[in-house]
């Protein structure tokens, strides 16, 4: 693999928020074009991964490189969906007004909308099925429907690679399976999409997986990562449970907001 078809390659990479180590020295890297899951449980560092790649936060040690080169110079190709975004309670903005601001990028705030900046808001919207909603107030929607807002602000935004902390997390089956689609959409249009996730049937979906816990524990193909003794590993001894005796494979995550799979293929 050269490194073009890298999106981010890390060596010894420490993340520290004030004294607070978030992420312990760890290399990894991860492919261009691709679809990437961050897995681990609560505070093991996936955010803080996202954050890095997105160049809002700068190592504490070691070296992080975004598409060949400091992820602050790469940022104008990384469109970022926060795991919670709110809007202030009275803020006069609608949907379509939302998802507009995408393009301030590339227009600023003051410009006026082009031709081009019109198609890629409405082709945003109409992935996302909101253009019915575009007249109205995002505080009147449901957590769904938001969520699918923020994600098409985030799609309408030009960009090379999209990160999405935990999209998927609290949805109804609607929004949720909307945005799944849409990011193996943009996976197969050629970008770069990474995702944190609980869950792990989103995980043994991605084409790679980082697994985490405070640091690196495996990264590669999921049949390579999210083995018996790496989720051991990631999760602490009591994380996996053994099924009575003839059901299937099943695997059970410690974690309040797991999400179990059936048939996962751990040995």
């Amino acid at each position: 693999m050269t490194a073009a078809d890298h999106l981010a390659e890390a060596s010894d990479l420490v993340l520290r928020y004030g004294r607070h180590e978030a992420l312990s020295a760890s290399s990894f890297t991860l492919p261009a074009r691709g679809l990437t899951a961050v897995i681990g449980p609560n505070g093991s560092g996936k955010s803080t991964i996202l954050h890095a790649i997105a160049g809002l936060i700068l190592p504490a040690a070691g070296t992080l490189t975004v598409l060949g080169t400091r992820p602050v110079q790469a940022r104008r190709k990384i469109s970022f969906v926060l795991q919670s975004t709110t809007a202030p309670v009275g803020t006069p903005i609608t949907v379509a007004e939302t998802v507009a601001m995408a393009r301030y990028s590339s227009r600023g705030i003051l410009g006026r909308m082009r031709p081009v900046d019109r198609e890629r808001v409405r082709c945003a919207m109409e992935q996302l099925e909101i253009v019915d909603l575009a007249r109205r107030q995002l505080t009147e929607l449901s957590g769904g429907q938001r969520q699918r807002v923020y994600v098409a602000q985030g799609i309408a935004q030009s960009h090379e690679v999209l990160l999405l902390d935990e999209p998927l997390t609290g949805l109804d089956l609607v929004s949720a399976r909307t945005i799944d689609r849409i990011m193996h959409a943009e996976r197969d249009c050629g970008r770069s999409v990474v995702l944190t996730t609980h869950d792990l049937d989103e995980a043994w979906a991605a084409d790679h997986v980082v697994l985490m816990n405070g640091t690196v524990v495996a990264a590669g193909p999921p049949d390579e990562v999210l083995t018996r003794k790496n989720l051991e590993t990631a999760y602490g001894l009591g994380a996996l449970h053994q099924p009575p005796d003839g059901e299937g494979p099943r695997v059970f995550i410690d974690d309040p907001a797991h999400i179990v799979a059936d048939g996962c293929g751990c040995p």
